[in-house]
């Protein structure tokens, strides 16, 4: 006699939640990239509504501007990300021996950078222009490479400090200074007027969705580590 779901294997626990927030990412994703493919003009005209403000404000508070200049290029700079990422693959060899997380950990974000790399060059997007110009930066504009790396590896980062354990107080630390570093990367690019807030919005969407399908690659890879 025929049991209805007998020999389907039970799914692991959080399943549904990683599935559910993948598609989530994924179709809002998809939503902002053929808005701005199509130059959604509503969109665009918010855009540039934006833009224009914040450009204002930082031609007048030159300290801050200065301050944002400094951060943007310098901490958070995608090969400051980038170089982060490095150390942490180390530390996985060399304390954990584990070097196929390591080698996870530097192809997705590879890959992140690889997808950014190709949805500018197929949108090329042209970036906010000034005549009175505050900074400068070059390529295309969708996404922000600033926002979609640090939301990659600050993720990645996250997620492997909670696999392995992490103490309260470094979980918190981590959590809080990640949180300060995708968002304020993202405001940074806006306000020294060389990214759209919708660059700057595409770069944080895909650069979790990286993360989530990445992580959970993982996790079937690697059940016994969840």
């Amino acid at each position: 006699m025929h049991t209805p779901h007998a020999a389907s294997p039970p799914r692991p626990p959080g399943h549904r939640p990683a599935a559910l927030l993948t598609g989530a990412l994924a179709l809002c994703s998809a939503l902002l990239l053929t808005l701005v493919g199509v130059e959604w003009r509503p969109l665009l005209e918010l855009d540039a509504d934006i833009a224009r403000t914040t450009h204002r404000w930082a031609v007048e508070e030159r300290g801050l501007t200065q301050t944002s200049r400094v951060l943007t290029d310098w901490v958070w700079d995608p090969w400051t990300m980038r170089v982060l990422c490095g150390v942490a693959a180390v530390l996985l060899v060399r304390r954990y021996a584990d070097s196929w997380t390591a080698l996870w950990l530097v192809l997705t974000v590879a890959v992140g950078t690889a997808v950014q790399q190709g949805l500018k060059a197929a949108l090329d997007r042209a970036r906010p222009v000034w005549p009175d110009p505050v900074d400068s930066a070059h390529y295309a504009a969708f996404p922000s490479g600033h926002a979609m790396t640090a939301t990659i590896v600050c993720g990645l980062l996250l997620w492997l400090l909670h696999r392995h354990g992490a103490g309260r107080a470094l979980w918190r630390t981590a959590l809080a200074v990640a949180a300060l570093s995708v968002t304020g990367v993202g405001l940074t690019r806006v306000w020294l007027g060389v990214h759209w807030p919708t660059d700057v919005l595409g770069g944080w969407l895909i650069g979790a969705l990286v993360v989530v399908v990445a992580v959970g690659i993982h996790r079937r890879r690697r059940p016994a580590h969840r």
